[in-house]
């Protein structure tokens, strides 16, 4: 067949309108919001509204029994300026966070590695380890950690140190143990993400000689790197916000010598002890502008150590 036999389009007739092109059918969202309104108005009534009440709260003068009084920022120059022991609550809680998120990190990831190794008993030690994340921070826990560590407990018969919690200098670390104790939840993390790393990775090691320390730092680190910075960022934010060990342990004050006055519990302590809400909604926004600075450091400082297997394959 040549060009000549291929037939010619039809001409379209003068005056003749073009078809009208159909429209893509757009889907109703109405459905999709049915499902999501139960989670926007969980949201908006008992988040973004609570959160806007207490911004409020925090430049006025309120005590539970009259009406707020607006005072601009005396709350935060109160603090800043004319509080020590709210200084002391911040110093108390960088030394908590700075001793037990390594510690758990640490221990979590000892636990993962020596579990990945295992051949017979994973199931069985995983829930073990496990199991203390699943009670939390709960008040009876704390209660039964005070036992151990008071005069008399099973730390003071051992070691014979006498009560931590009794004592300024050891006070603090007992509050801290209880957490690293509490490792299941970052174990678990961490063993999910040894179990992704290929084991090719370690036989060329050991080809090159790599002995099991040079395999672990050149190897497990900047695989696991992804999972470490997560478990990082997890624990630091829940760390600055420790409450519950701390009040068990010093009975709601914080002693002794405000050894463990952390910052939330010193919160506590302002707005439902004192009655001085208005500056514990203070506290609570600087306590929230402080955890997304360290998050927001955490972030611009992953770029140098964390590494992704994506942006190796580029």
């Amino acid at each position: 067949m040549t060009t000549t036999d291929i037939p010619a389009p039809a001409a379209r007739k003068p005056g003749a309108t073009p078809a009208p092109k159909r429209r893509p059918r757009r889907e109703s969202q109405g459905p999709a919001w049915v499902f999501l309104s139960p989670w926007v108005l969980g949201a908006i009534v008992l988040t973004l509204l609570p959160m806007a009440v207490s911004l409020y709260l925090s430049f006025t003068d309120y005590d539970l029994f009259n009406p707020p009084r607006w005072v601009g920022l005396r709350n935060y120059v109160q603090m800043f300026t004319e509080d020590p022991r709210y200084w002391r609550s911040v110093v108390t809680t960088l030394t908590y966070v700075v001793i037990a998120v390594p510690l758990q990190l640490a221990l979590a990831l000892a636990v993962a590695l020596a579990l990945k190794s295992m051949k017979r008993g994973k199931g069985f030690y995983r829930s073990a380890f496990y199991a203390p994340s699943l009670l939390g921070a709960s008040m009876s826990i704390a209660l039964v950690w005070r036992a151990v560590f008071n005069d008399g407990g099973t730390v003071d018969n051992l070691l014979g140190t006498g009560g931590w919690v009794n004592e300024p200098g050891w006070a603090l670390l007992a509050v801290a143990l209880l957490t690293v104790w509490q490792f299941g939840a970052p174990m678990v993390i961490f063993l999910a993400g040894l179990q992704q790393i290929p084991g090719e990775l370690y036989e060329a090691a050991a080809v090159d000689g790599a002995g099991k320390w040079r395999q672990f730092v050149s190897v497990t680190v900047p695989m696991l790197s992804p999972v470490l910075f997560f478990n990082l960022v997890l624990q630091t934010i829940q760390a600055f916000q420790v409450f519950t060990p701390a009040f068990a342990l010093s009975a709601g004050k914080g002693g002794p010598a405000d050894s463990t006055l952390v910052y939330t519990l010193y919160l506590y302590d302002r707005g439902f002890v004192a009655s001085h809400m208005g500056y514990a909604s203070a506290m609570a926004w600087v306590l929230l502008i402080v955890i997304a600075a360290v998050t927001a450091v955490l972030f611009g400082t992953s770029r140098s150590w964390v590494f992704y297997a994506s942006e190796g394959d580029r």
